[in-house]
Formats: C-alpha cells, structure tokens, sequence
C-alpha cells in the first residue's frame, strides 16, 4: 500500500532515526553511522510500495517492524 513521504518521515523518527537532511540530489535520514537516502519532498505523489520495500532494506527495518510504529 502506497505511504506518503510525511508518514514515511513520522516512521523513520519513530525507529530512531534523525533527519530529513539535505545532500546532494536526494534528502537523507541517519541512525548511528547508517545514512537512508529518501525521495525527494516536491513530488506530490504517494511513495510506491516497490519503492518503500528498497528503502526499507537499506535501512535494514523489516515491514513488520515498520507496520508497527
């Protein structure tokens, strides 16, 4: 299901993430020495399921544990 950047931003806060900073061409949020590199704020749209499962493994967060938070 479809999530949107704010709620995705809210999420990663939740596991203990900080951010969203600036870098480069994309904004980026960090835990520790791990940096997650997230889309971009201008797009209106909602982030893509596909495109969530890949965030969520470089961040190394199962889905169950993202559902939870």
């Amino acid at each position: 299901m479809p999530i949107s950047r704010r709620e995705l931003v809210k999420k990663f806060k939740d596991l203990g993430f900080e951010g969203p900073y600036s870098g480069g061409r994309h904004q980026f949020m960090v835990k520790g020495a791990l940096k997650v590199r997230i889309p971009n704020p201008h797009k209106l749209q909602d982030i893509s399921d596909s495109l969530l499962q890949e965030i969520l493994r470089q961040a190394g967060i199962s889905k169950t544990e993202f559902d939870k938070c």
